[in-house]
């Protein structure tokens, strides 16, 4: 039967890169990988990894918990720290049910006792890619939020954050010292630049930006 990746789409845009200390096996896994059509970049230490330049590509890292140098749990930690996104999908030799929890809660995608069926791999590759490709679009989205947001005015924010809020017209014209007119147009000024279709999708938008209106 031939081994799948399942639940993502792999072309020439994504990218997974191995880092393991046994050559044979980062050898094979990679013949594996490049024959469902993945780009696979492949490394002995975490070391050299980190001295790669890495492309902007939709990506996951097949991680090794025990390495020479600094170990996969250690870079585990340190990359949850930079608040660095990158899915990685753990093996091990010598895991034990604790080193797995720890590594689950941590955010690892999965985590694979040596030997393991090739399509276990290939199904945790998968996963593992599309939470990435789901990261990059939510980063997107927000960089895009945060782009239409600078857009607004000091009163427009003012007045964005304050009727996401719950504020009635009236109540911001009161607190801001304007006409209740006026406060309508800016209202309708932030609607256009935010381009919110309703008034419910800009206070998700609110929420999303995390505003908040102090009392």
């Amino acid at each position: 039967m031939t081994s799948h990746l399942t639940s993502t789409v792999v072309n020439e845009t994504s990218c997974v890169y191995i880092v393991d200390d046994d050559q044979l096996l980062r050898e094979s896994l990679s013949s594996l990988l490049r024959s469902v059509g993945c780009r696979v970049e492949i490394f002995a230490s975490v070391t050299e990894f980190l001295n790669f330049k890495r492309p902007e590509l939709n990506s996951c890292l097949v991680l090794d918990v025990r390495l020479q140098g600094i170990s996969g749990l250690d870079f585990q930690n340190q990359l949850v720290k930079s608040e660095e996104t990158l899915p990685i999908v753990f093996m091990t030799g010598h895991g034990d049910i604790a080193m797995s929890v720890k590594a689950m809660k941590a955010g690892a995608v999965d985590f694979l006792a040596k030997p393991f069926r090739e399509q276990d791999l290939l199904d945790a590759v998968g996963l593992a890619l599309r939470k990435d490709a789901e990261q990059r679009e939510a980063n997107k989205s927000m960089a895009e939020l945060n782009t239409r947001y600078r857009t607004l005015s000091g009163r427009e924010q003012e007045i964005m954050t304050m009727a996401a809020s719950g504020l009635m017209n009236k109540q911001i014209a009161s607190e801001v010292c304007l006409s209740e007119i006026t406060v309508k147009i800016h209202r309708a000024n932030v609607m256009k630049k935010m381009r919110a279709k309703t008034f419910a999708e800009l206070v998700r938008m609110a929420e999303t930006l995390k505003l908040s209106h102090k009392k």
